[in-house]
């Protein structure tokens, strides 16, 4: 089967099954559309490192032709992260291409502190690779993050069952010990919900890892997610 099927075949996936938004969906089409273009209508068993290398050396000299301008390299990573997540659905429905973990996400190296412009965060908010459990817990976070200003270790100390998600908020032990309630925005509070919906574990941790062996235990506080940790996956996205 060709590329293009299985493009359309992933877009009505991420539809269908996953209930993506129609901005996501429109993000995911624009970047795999352009590996389209590039690598042709080939075979997924065609795709390899040594093409996705030639892939990544044509997304870093292509020029934008509304702004004459070559692609930053946030900008870069998002379309190799739209790619991972288009062979993960492949292996996914066992048809044969390159492992997803093959493919590393590029260094943008230190960037100054900015003010995201609505445009900026919708695209950083949408990178996540919801396909995956992973995705959705990494979408939730960013959601919950830049929608409430929770700091990193007030996120980690979160718990599945502190949230009300009739009354969109949870109370939580701030600074200094100061008790406050966090409203939730909906669309943090929607992606909260589809997280908490897929997990299959009893862990009380509003947010776990996914690599490293299980915790034995009920409460499952071995599988929260460090400050670090998360720490981490913002900084893989911004």
């Amino acid at each position: 089967m060709k590329l293009s099927k299985l493009i359309t075949d992933f877009l009505e996936y991420l539809e269908v099954e996953k209930n993506a938004s129609q901005k996501t969906i429109e993000n995911y089409d624009h970047y795999l559309r352009r590996f389209l273009e590039f690598a042709k209508d080939i075979e997924p068993k065609e795709i390899n490192l040594e093409l996705v290398r030639k892939y990544r050396v044509f997304l870093a000299r292509f020029v934008d032709p509304k702004t004459s301008l070559t692609l930053k390299k946030i900008t870069q990573n998002y379309f190799v992260i739209a790619l991972r997540a288009f062979l993960r659905y492949l292996a996914k429905n066992d048809i044969e291409t390159l492992a997803a973990e093959k493919i590393e996400l590029g260094e943008t190296g230190p960037r100054p502190i900015k003010v995201l412009d609505q445009e900026q965060l919708d695209r950083l908010l949408n990178s996540p690779e919801i396909s995956e459990i992973e995705g959705l817990r990494d979408k939730s976070i960013l959601e919950l993050l830049f929608s409430t200003g929770l700091r990193v270790s007030e996120l980690t100390s979160l718990n599945r069952d502190q949230i009300n998600f009739d009354r969109k908020e949870f109370g939580i032990i701030g600074k200094g010990g100061k008790e406050r309630v966090v409203f939730i925005s909906d669309s943090a509070a929607e992606w909260l919900e589809r997280y908490f919906k897929e997990r299959k574990d009893p862990y009380k941790p509003a947010f776990i890892r996914y690599a490293g062996g299980e915790d034995p235990s009920r409460d499952g506080e071995k599988m929260r997610l460090s400050v670090r940790t998360i720490q981490r996956i913002v900084d893989k996205y911004i």
